[in-house]
């Protein structure tokens, strides 16, 4: 089987992620990108170091056995990133990420990887983290219009 369709989708996905995200940031201050709307919730900083933290476990250490340690706790504390880095994380990570994909053969695309004490293939583990990066692209909006109100701009296409 090929999976040339899946390769092509994903990097076209998680490039639209990135850029997006990127739209955003671009729009918000330092403060803004660290702020949390309630104890309970993340901060947009925290929420791109929680998809960096997932793309060095699943592909970095999942795909590529690369021996990393995730430190999940850390990507989630008070922390304060400059709009600079944080930008420059965003793309330094989906520029890695999508790189990657782009080269995986289909037998590394059909290997699999433990994932929450579950075996799934790296494609199907690739197609989570493209619902999972998307899942939190949603939070990272919806803090921006906390923020910004009705000076936010929509990312859409």
């Amino acid at each position: 089987m090929s999976y040339q369709f899946n390769r092509e989708w994903l990097v076209k996905k998680f490039q639209e992620i990135e850029r997006r995200i990127l739209l955003v940031v671009e729009q918000l201050s330092e403060e803004e990108l660290n702020w949390k709307p309630n104890e309970q919730s993340h901060s947009i900083t925290n929420l791109v170091l929680h998809i960096e933290g997932n793309i060095k476990e699943r592909i970095a250490k999942g795909i590529l056995k690369q021996n990393i340690v995730r430190d999940r706790e850390a990507e989630f504390s008070a922390v304060f990133i400059s709009k600079a880095e944080l930008t420059t994380r965003v793309k330094e990570n989906f520029k890695s990420l999508t790189d990657i994909v782009s080269k995986l053969t289909d037998r590394e695309l059909e290997q699999t990887q433990l994932v929450r004490n579950k075996e799934r293939t790296n494609i199907d583990m690739l197609h989570q983290c493209a619902a999972h990066y998307s899942e939190h692209m949603g939070q990272i909006f919806y803090i921006a219009k906390l923020c910004l109100n009705e000076d936010y701009k929509s990312t859409s296409i």
